[in-house]
């Protein structure tokens, strides 16, 4: 099992920068590929970015191309998403997602991944 925990959403201005964390405890964290995922209200869950078990490999979703970087740092168990250039339309309850893997591939979709967060709630006012 795996136990996740996000943090670091909130209310912020269009324009502005969120960092958002998610800490994994259970089994190692290195042999989880792992990834990001929002929703917003009435839509389907969408990824917006995926990283490999070795942070090699990258996936961004093109809405958030340019603006978000994800990355990890295994000696602090964490999965990290800055977002910067903030949009109204990034409002959206935001999901980091664990998957068991022993490869260097990175996950889009949903049923992909194992284990969930609770969720932190991002939203940008229009």
């Amino acid at each position: 099992q795996v136990q996740l925990v996000e943090s670091g959403g909130g209310l912020v201005q269009a324009g502005g920068s969120l960092r958002l964390s998610c800490a994994a405890s259970g089994r190692t964290f290195t042999n989880h590929a792992m990834g990001w995922f929002r929703q917003a209200p009435g839509k389907e869950r969408e990824s917006v970015a995926a990283i490999s078990r070795g942070g090699g490999g990258h996936y961004y979703a093109d809405s958030v191309k340019g603006r978000f970087t994800i990355s990890r740092d295994s000696a602090k168990n964490t999965m990290f998403l800055q977002m910067n250039r903030l949009k109204p339309e990034d409002t959206a309850v935001y999901y980091c997602a664990a998957r068991l893997d022993y490869s260097s591939s990175v996950y889009t979709s949903a049923y992909e991944y194992e284990y969930w967060g609770q969720g932190t709630q991002v939203t940008v006012p229009s």
